[in-house]
């Protein structure tokens, strides 16, 4: 399953970009998604820098396997998800 988030809508909306890729990370997550496709568009890269700040924050790091960025399209990034049977991603067990 792929799931796809475009951020041209809200390129300028700090927030409204932080809590849309938490959303498309989580829902990744309940549904078992084993890729992600973010858009943040070409223009200045800005955009796309933030997406990768984000990304490579601790605690979202630990729940995705790796980010690749598309070298036909540098406005384009996917998001891989590797799912372990009986496992949820992301949380450790005591």
């Amino acid at each position: 399953m792929k799931l796809k988030l475009d951020l041209h809508d809200i390129f300028n909306k700090g927030t409204e970009i932080d809590k849309a890729l938490r959303g498309i990370i989580d829902e990744a997550i309940e549904k078992k998604a084993t890729l992600v496709e973010i858009i943040p568009g070409k223009g200045s890269g800005q955009l796309k820098k933030k997406v990768l700040r984000f990304l490579d924050q601790k605690e979202i790091k630990q729940l995705y396997h790796r980010v690749e960025k598309d070298g036909d399209n540098w406005g384009r990034l996917f998001i891989h998800f590797r799912f372990a049977s009986g496992q949820d991603r992301g949380r450790r067990r005591r």
